[in-house]
Formats: structure tokens, C-alpha cells, sequence
């Protein structure tokens, strides 16, 4: 097996950044009102700043495609030409269409030469699903290159108009304000970008490089139901039901296409299972924690930076908040491009040094998939 190294880390973020009182005149009102819960969730993630691939009109500046095919073109210079890529690994919540699939419209934008492909489409955890397919291709020997990338066109998704033909059918609105809190919740966590990175068998000859060492992913869904769900709805005995069996009429009465959180689920699972795994992989590597430089974690919002700290603290597997890096409240929640946008910034800011290890945890609520990475910067 081959030792394997991030050579490089680039992003796209479009646009200027998107403070909190300019969120609704972006992505509208809806029902005309203002959202009742916007504060107060804005209140609990912290985000001060995040990106829109729309104009301040609310028309789309760029898909998803564009942005990925953005950052993965920062990856490669003269050096390194784009005619040396090998594999090409997307993964997103939100492509621009269900078929073709998201790596293949990038390859598409690319235009470069003939190259192997993987798509993986899920929540936040399908950046790192792809991030661990091109390092598993290197470290077998597959291949001697490949990118992988995390990027996210959400924006679109949360937009007003999404929501209002629902807005007609909802009674006694005092009671039940505008829409579920449940489908308001993401509107005001979620934001735009792309991030790539660059795996190589061979380390920068000139600068630092991460060596991956170890990338671990488990899906909890066969002890938790779904928590965060698009193209479906949730019934009451937790089950849920795709957009594929329901009428067309259904799909604009009940917003199908919205983005959903059960959010009483996820306050009570997301941590618990995170750090449980967390517990586990320590073991099962033995993992000297005080040797541990960074600990980056994904975070959705700052408010579940306490509970993990308590309950990895509970567990006996604390990590020092003063070694904690995450960017959410200047990039924004971007999804599966969020774990790459933290050590793009780390990388390419000139905050590492050779010999420190960094740790890095992704959480999905999705249904409950946990992604963990270590690296050692070389």
C-alpha cells in the first residue's frame, strides 16, 4: 500500500459575502412576512457571513457544476497540468439535476482528457465519502492522482417561491407561523460554494504536504430514523416517503423539494453518535489525544460546539478546545465542502508545520453517518 498526500486544497465561493440582515432580501419572504424564526436560529449557529450563488435579485449566478469545475481548475498550474489527472471524486447534497449525475457535469466543464469518475450524493458526509474514495484509489495503487471535492448549491433550495404554494394551504398561520419551523430551520444555516483537493502518491517536493492516514465512515441509520430529508416527506411512524410515488400536486402542496430537519432528532443524536465513534476509533488506533495538533470538526452550528465538547469530555476522549479550528461563522455551512473549506484555510494561511496531526470529524444527520480523517502534516 502507498502512502498518500494532499498536495494541494482550492476553493470557489461566489459572489461577496452575505451578512445576516441581507439572508431574506436574497432569498425572499415568505408569504411576504418576515421569518419568525431567523433570529433566533441565527442566534445559535453564529454565522456572520455566508455565500450566495445568486445575484441580490435572487437569479442564479452559478450551478453547482461551475463552482466545483471552479475549484478544481485552482488545483493545477503549469507544474501541474490538468492533462496529468487521473480520477475525478464529487460529492454534494444538492446537484443541478438527478441524471446525469454531479461528476460527470464537472468532468463536462473540465474538458479535459478521458478520466475515472465517482459520484456521491448524500449530506455532509459524501465529501468525505468521495475525499476517501480517491485516497482508498492511491493507496491501492489504482491510480497516482486524483481530486476530490465538496460543494454545495443550497441557496436555490431555500428560496421563497419554494415554500409559498405550500403557504396557501396552511390554516390558522398565528398558530402555525408560515411554515414548519422544521422546514424554516435550514433556510437560515445553509450557504454556496465548492472546494477541491488534490491526492498524490508523492509529497510537495517545495512545501508541506497531509499525509492521510486513516479515514473512517459509519452510517448509524439502523439505530436512528431519518433526521434531515429533500424529495420526501416524513410520516408519523418516522418512515418516510420519496417524491418518485407521490402525485405532482403533492410535491407543491407539502414543498417536497425543501430541504427538511427533524429537529428534536437531531438535539438528541447527532452528538451521542458522533462521539461514541469517536471513543472507538481512539481505541482501535490508539490514538495519543495530547499528540493531536488540530481537531476540525463540522460544525452545522456553533451551539453543538458545547454539547460535543461535554460529551467527548463525558467519554474520556476530550480534545482541548484551544486546538479546535472551524471557519463556520465567516464561510457558512456549506455542507460537504465545509470539512475542505477548514483545511483549505489551515493549508493555504500558513498555519501548519511539519509533524502536527490533525483530526478531522463530520457529522451527517441525514440519517446519522460519521465521517472521521487523520492526517500528519509532511
Amino acid at each position: 500500500m502507498k502512502e498518500v498526500y494532499i498536495t494541494r486544497l482550492s476553493k470557489f465561493l461566489p459572489n461577496e459575502p452575505v451578512g445576516n440582515d441581507d439572508m431574506e432580501s436574497i432569498l425572499g419572504m415568505v408569504n411576504g412576512k418576515p421569518s419568525r424564526a431567523r433570529v433566533r436560529i441565527l442566534g445559535n449557529n453564529k454565522i456572520k457571513t455566508r455565500y450566495y450563488s445568486l445575484d441580490k435579485e435572487g437569479n442564479s449566478t452559478h450551478t453547482n457544476a461551475d463552482m466545483t469545475a471552479l475549484a478544481v481548475k485552482g488545483l493545477f498550474d503549469d507544474k501541474f497540468p490538468i492533462s496529468k489527472l487521473q480520477l475525478l471524486a464529487c460529492g454534494t447534497t444538492s446537484p443541478d439535476q438527478l441524471l446525469p449525475n454531479h461528476a460527470v457535469m464537472v468532468h463536462g466543464l473540465l474538458k479535459c482528457q478521458p478520466v475515472e469518475l465517482i459520484s456521491a450524493t448524500g449530506a455532509c458526509a459524501a465529501g468525505m465519502q468521495a475525499f476517501k474514495y480517491a485516497w482508498m484509489s492511491i493507496k491501492c495503487g489504482n491510480s497516482e492522482n486524483g481530486v476530490s471535492t465538496g460543494s454545495e448549491k443550497l441557496s436555490s433550495w431555500m428560496q421563497a417561491e419554494k415554500f409559498e404554494p405550500e403557504t396557501d394551504n396552511l390554516k390558522l398561520l398565528d398558530e402555525n407561523p408560515i411554515i414548519a419551523f422544521e422546514k424554516d430551520f435550514l433556510r437560515w444555516m445553509l450557504s454556496d460554494g465548492a472546494c477541491a483537493a488534490l491526492f498524490q502518491d508523492k509529497p510537495n517536493e517545495d512545501g508541506l504536504s497531509l499525509r492521510v492516514d486513516w479515514v473512517e465512515i459509519a452510517s448509524y441509520a439502523h439505530e436512528l430514523e431519518t433526521c434531515m430529508y429533500a424529495g420526501s416527506v416524513k410520516n408519523e411512524d418516522g418512515s418516510v416517503t420519496g417524491w418518485s410515488v407521490m402525485k405532482p400536486d403533492q410535491w407543491v402542496k407539502q414543498s417536497v423539494f425543501a430541504f427538511k430537519q427533524d429537529t428534536r432528532l437531531l438535539g438528541n443524536n447527532i452528538v451521542p453518535s458522533g462521539a461514541k465513534m469517536w471513543k472507538e476509533l481512539v481505541e482501535r488506533y490508539n490514538i495519543d489525544i495530547d499528540k493531536v495538533d488540530y481537531f476540525l470538526p463540522h460544525l452545522s452550528s456553533e451551539f453543538f460546539r458545547a454539547k460535543i465538547d461535554e460529551e467527548i469530555t463525558r467519554l474520556g476522549v476530550a480534545i482541548p478546545q484551544e486546538k479546535w479550528f472551524t471557519n463556520l461563522v465567516k464561510v457558512g455551512n456549506v455542507g460537504t465542502a465545509s470539512p475542505y473549506f477548514m483545511l483549505e484555510e489551515m493549508m493555504n494561511t500558513g498555519m501548519l508545520k511539519k509533524g502536527q496531526t490533525i483530526v478531522m470529524m463530520v457529522p451527517e444527520s441525514a440519517r446519522f453517518t460519521y465521517a472521521y480523517a487523520y492526517l500528519t502534516v509532511v
